[in-house]
């Protein structure tokens, strides 16, 4: 499965975006899915997931109580809405499926497919 991110821009201080991650082709409801980021040459940095089954969600300190991440089973689609954002929170954004873990999710880029690493999506927060 390879997934796509989208509905990244351009926002100020405070502001609120909110991501999409899709596919075609699969079920989104069978992965957990999680969402990283990354910035010109650091690592990249799982911030949410979500599991498959039960939708459990693990969120990583620097983003707990701003960002939520949510599944619409209807639309196929994971979503990463981002509330109060910060200029630290400018980056690429990816979605990413992991089929092997039942139940559970970890915000280690190990943990998932290495093919479903689609294009990302730029945030930029800045006034």
């Amino acid at each position: 499965v390879q997934l796509q991110a989208s509905g990244g821009g351009l926002v100020q201080p405070g502001g609120s975006l909110r991501l999409s991650c899709t596919t075609s082709g699969s079920t989104l409801d069978d992965y957990a899915i999680g969402w990283f980021r990354q910035t010109p040459g650091n690592e990249r940095e799982g911030i949410s997931c979500i599991s498959s089954p039960g939708d459990g969600t693990f969120y990583a300190d620097s983003v707990k109580g701003r960002f939520t991440i949510s599944r619409n089973s209807a639309k196929n689609t994971v979503y990463l809405q981002m509330n109060n954002l910060k200029p630290e929170d400018t980056a690429v954004y990816y979605c990413a499926a992991d089929g092997e873990s039942i139940g559970s999710c970890g915000l280690g880029h190990y943990y998932y497919d290495e093919h479903s690493w689609g294009r990302g999506t730029l945030v930029t927060v800045s006034s």
